[in-house]
């Protein structure tokens, strides 16, 4: 009885969190994050602002959090994508994941500012972004690596550095667009990018439309 207690109640805590981030995500989304008062934000999440407190002290923390989701569902999406069978399903992958952040741009720009404050090294979300930078890094160049076993790549290209370029590029750009107020086509970018890539690390260095 006291376990199956314990778990309902980490399950109430969990759906009350994730419905704290949602409330805190759409303010976001609006604009008026940083106008919306806790009480209020608590109260579009069904909580009490204390029960807000808990899961979240400062608004700080729930920037974090909401960053921090946004790294985890990239990382679900490139968990689930297919297998590479020509090379380019990388390529194609980072093509993707730029489509869907221009889907909810207010990740975008939850994304530059938290990386703003990121650069301070002690800070939180120093070591929420220097773990997400060397995750990714991992992640593409481990991709690109099992490609190049497979003979789809060239096997004399090091492609750690490949995937810190592509993420210089990717982030950079991403400030560029909230600079510029949304007014540039990111996904056109990257696309561009990327097909300027790949005849590069293909093994056939053949030209390829994305």
């Amino acid at each position: 009885m006291a376990a199956s207690s314990r778990r309902g109640s980490y399950s109430t805590g969990r759906d009350r969190r994730e419905r704290i981030l949602d409330a805190a995500a759409a303010s976001f989304a609006r604009g008026d994050f940083d106008r919306t008062p806790t009480v209020e934000l608590a109260r579009q999440a069904g909580v009490t602002a204390p029960g807000l407190a808990h899961h979240f002290p400062t608004r700080e923390h729930l920037l974090l959090a909401l960053a921090e989701r946004r790294f985890e569902t990239a990382a679900a999406t490139a968990e689930a994508s297919p297998p590479d069978t020509d090379g380019t399903a990388t390529l194609r992958l980072m093509l993707r994941q730029t489509e869907a952040r221009v889907a909810e741009p207010e990740l975008i720009r939850l994304f530059v500012r938290i990386a703003g404050v990121a650069s301070d090294p002690g800070s939180a979300a120093h070591a929420l972004y220097a773990a997400r930078y060397e995750r990714v890094v991992d992640d593409i160049a481990q991709r690109f690596e099992r490609s190049a076993a497979a003979g789809h790549l060239r096997d004399d290209v090091d492609y750690r550095a490949v995937a810190r370029e592509f993420i210089a590029v990717s982030d950079g750009l991403q400030i560029q667009w909230v600079l510029s107020n949304g007014d540039l086509d990111l996904v056109d970018l990257i696309r561009r990018y990327l097909e300027r890539l790949a005849p590069e690390i293909l093994a056939n260095g053949a030209a390829v439309a994305l």
